[in-house]
C-alpha cells in the first residue's frame, strides 16, 4: 500500500484540475467549476428528435449526455 505522500503524488498527477480548484479556494473562498458545459444549437429532424426525446423520457436518459457519449465514440474511432 502507497504512503500517503505517494498517493498524494499520483493524485495530483492524475487529478490536477482538483488541486487547482483547492489552491483557488484557499485564496479566494470560493470553488470553481469543475465541468464546463457549453449549450449547443443544432438541426436534426423533428421526428427524429421527437423520436429521441420519447426514447429518453421511456428509458430515464439525459438527452445530452447520450448524444456526447456519442461523440466522444465518434472521436475515438478517428
Amino acid at each position: 500500500m502507497p504512503s500517503f505522500k505517494e498517493a498524494a503524488i499520483l493524485a495530483i498527477r492524475k487529478y490536477p484540475e482538483v488541486f487547482s480548484a483547492l489552491e483557488e479556494y484557499e485564496r479566494t473562498r470560493k470553488l470553481p467549476k469543475f465541468s464546463y458545459r457549453k449549450r449547443m444549437d443544432i438541426t436534426i429532424d423533428e421526428h427524429i428528435l421527437k423520436k429521441f426525446k420519447e426514447h429518453c423520457r421511456e428509458k430515464g436518459l439525459n438527452m445530452s449526455r447520450v448524444i456526447e457519449n456519442h461523440i466522444k465514440e465518434e472521436l475515438h474511432k478517428a
